[in-house]
């Protein structure tokens, strides 16, 4: 009997604690979930974001071109001789006029005197004469005679005058001296390249431009360069538009002219050319940083009560840093700029930076 009893009462403790446990562990389950529901959800991810806003934006034809001088052109000797010397070097800034170079100039100061000694002869003979046909003491035809031979005489010595006035080399236009092609004591002639002059204000720039893009082409309308060796940025303007379409490309000729450029600056320059076709004035802008490819769609996040929103949006013009919304936002919308590339739809967001 004792055996019986000490059995029954082992089973009737472990009902009771079976019995007992029961609730407890019931009790447990809904604090259980709740702990796996706040840990499944992630921080905010850390965002910075702008505003979209209204302002100008252009689209632009975006080319290259090579800086030229104005104008250059050699410099001939007009009369045979020794180069003397040599007055102006290569970069020289000239003035029209300014003397280059001298050629050894004795045997035309020579001319000059000998053809002058006979004009001054024919002078006396011609005013001689002059009284003699007057009191008819000489022939007319003799008088005629003298007074072609000092005509001839005065042309004689101008020419010999102007040739030894071409021993001084001149600078034919205000430039600078690109190249030097001869030395003292070279013989030169009448064909002789001596220098080679640029008018390097101001500095043109040759594009051509697709026809479509013509119409929005404007003389004396600003263009921006900037030059490929140190990135300086350049205004110039359209000079002139060529009448004519090329009919192989397709691309109409526009001559840039660069008035002003800083010291340093020299013609064969490559420079990039962005020339402004079209603009719009009330555009809606955002950062193009913020502007996301996801599944073959422009897309952008929008900050919403602390969460991401994913939008998907139709651009238009970009500049620079700038693009245009044309669909699916509105001005002064939080667009995010920083974080956006590892965002999901509706993630919880934490905004460290707005840029205003």
């Amino acid at each position: 009997m004792e055996v019986v009893w000490k059995i029954g009462v082992v089973f009737s403790l472990v009902a009771l604690a079976a019995t007992g446990c029961e609730p407890a562990t019931a009790a447990k389950r809904p604090a259980s979930k709740e702990r796996r529901a706040k840990t499944s959800e992630r921080p905010p991810a850390p965002v910075a974001v702008s505003k979209a806003s209204k302002g100008s934006i252009a689209s632009a034809y975006v080319t290259t071109a090579t800086l030229e001088p104005q104008k250059t052109a050699p410099v001939l000797a007009r009369v045979t001789g020794v180069v003397e010397k040599i007055a102006r070097e290569e970069g020289d800034m000239v003035k029209a006029g300014a003397p280059l170079l001298r050629i050894e100039s004795t045997q035309y100061r020579l001319r000059v005197e000998q053809l002058a000694a006979r004009t001054a002869q024919l002078r006396d003979s011609y005013k001689r004469l002059s009284k003699m046909v007057s009191q008819n003491l000489v022939g007319a035809e003799e008088f005629e005679q003298t007074k072609h031979d000092l005509e001839a005489a005065k042309a004689e010595e101008k020419l010999a005058r102007l040739e030894l006035s071409f021993t001084t080399v001149r600078a034919p236009f205000t430039g600078r001296v690109t190249q030097r092609m001869v030395e003292v004591g070279h013989t030169v002639n009448d064909t002789t390249s001596l220098f080679e002059l640029a008018d390097l204000k101001p500095l043109l720039a040759r594009v051509f431009v697709p026809s479509k893009a013509f119409k929005r082409l404007a003389r004396n309308q600003p263009v921006e360069l900037t030059l490929d060796s140190n990135a300086v940025k350049l205004t110039g303007y359209i000079k002139l538009v060529s009448p004519v379409i090329d009919p192989t490309s397709g691309t109409i000729k526009v001559t840039l002219e660069i008035p002003d450029y800083p010291e340093g600056t020299r013609p064969g320059d490559f420079a990039h050319v962005r020339i402004t076709t079209e603009q719009h004035d009330d555009a809606l802008l955002i950062p193009r940083i913020a502007i996301v490819q996801d599944r073959q769609q422009q897309v952008v996040y929008v900050v919403v009560d602390g969460r991401a929103q994913r939008r998907v949006v139709e651009i238009g013009f970009e500049q620079e840093d700038k693009a245009e919304i044309l669909n699916g936002l509105a001005v002064d919308e939080a667009v995010v700029i920083k974080g956006q590339n590892s965002l999901k739809d509706g993630a919880a967001v934490k905004v460290l930076e707005a840029d205003a």
